[in-house]
């Protein structure tokens, strides 16, 4: 079958470790199931596997990818791929099992024409949601939906400061917080991403670190200590600050003062589970949102992909369908 996968981690240049090219078909393990993938969503988790992040040495070759919508093998159902793999035995969520994975970490990932996964690991397509717009859903799109809605708890009406507002998750994250009835601000280094973040829903969009017009009941970072100190003065008493990424940097002043003296809370968040990711679809199927999807390659073209990734030459998804 047609893959892209990573031959070896290249640290200072992670596109020189892509190949595309022929793998051999999965063969299904029990309790297993092989999914015929129609669309893969490309995220930056694929850029770290190059790199050899987050991904043992012996592990390589392995296919890159964690977004997967496709037709189950075994059933014949349309199906969206949840890429959060727990133990065998583990039960309810599935992101706090000590031992869970990635796919493409310990499993082959999803850029290929067929991946297996565990058979609980596949959720029922809406027919309302195309393939491509289910492929964007299983980890930028499901960790901001988690962001929003599980750890900052937030409720039509509040406000909330999304950073960062190029990335995936912030894009997703502004789009849901807009649809679900938040004033949503947003930050972005640039005129150009400013617009965009408008676009995807934002109300007003401000340069890192600009005073705000008012407090925030809370703010999702993904960006790090590039921001955290513009995060903390950005809430209100009481406010939540969640935590799923820090690109610039996982070590800023902790700024303890502020935090005990106005109470804040900082809450980390990782990915979503089987039932969020069933949830967040749920939703889109019933205000009619959809994900931005900037391009669509076929899969012999994710090179393309992944280096229109690496520069950060994008709004919204890049999907590649197989």
């Amino acid at each position: 079958m047609l893959a892209a996968y990573a031959t070896a981690p290249d640290p200072d240049d992670p596109l020189s470790a892509l190949e595309v090219g022929e793998r051999p078909d999965p063969v299904p393990a029990d309790g297993w199931t092989t999914v015929a993938v129609r669309a893969a969503g490309l995220n930056h988790h694929d850029l770290w596997t190059l790199r050899g992040v987050g991904i043992a040495p012996g592990r390589f070759p392995m296919i890159l990818g964690c977004d997967a919508a496709g037709v189950d093998t075994a059933t014949g159902e349309d199906v969206v791929v949840h890429a959060v793999v727990a133990g065998p035995g583990w039960t309810g969520d599935e992101t706090l099992d000590p031992a869970r994975t990635l796919l493409s970490e310990k499993h082959q990932g999803t850029l290929a024409q067929y991946v297996s996964v565990p058979a609980r690991n596949v959720v029922a397509k809406p027919p309302e949601l195309s393939f491509e717009d289910a492929a964007c859903l299983p980890t930028a799109w499901l960790t901001a939906y988690r962001m929003l809605f599980a750890k900052a708890g937030a409720r039509p009406g509040q406000t909330v400061l999304v950073q960062g507002a190029s990335g995936g998750v912030a894009g997703a994250a502004i789009a849901l917080g807009r649809a679900a009835g938040l004033r949503v601000w947003a930050t972005a280094r640039t005129e150009a991403k400013r617009a965009a973040a408008l676009r995807l829903g934002a109300h007003e969009a401000f340069e890192p670190g600009a005073r705000l017009p008012g407090r925030v009941d809370a703010v999702m970072e993904t960006v790090g200590e590039a921001t955290w100190a513009h995060s903390m003065r950005a809430l209100r008493p009481g406010g939540r600050l969640v935590v799923s990424g820090a690109t610039t940097g996982a070590a800023p002043p902790a700024e303890l003062n502020r935090l005990f003296f106005l109470q804040l809370e900082v809450v980390g968040s990782t990915m979503g589970s089987r039932q969020e990711l069933e949830d967040l679809m749920s939703l889109l199927v019933h205000t009619g949102l959809r994900p931005t999807i900037d391009r669509t390659l076929p899969l012999a073209e994710a090179a393309k992909g992944l280096a229109a990734l690496h520069a950060g030459e994008m709004i919204g998804k890049i999907v590649l369908t197989a």
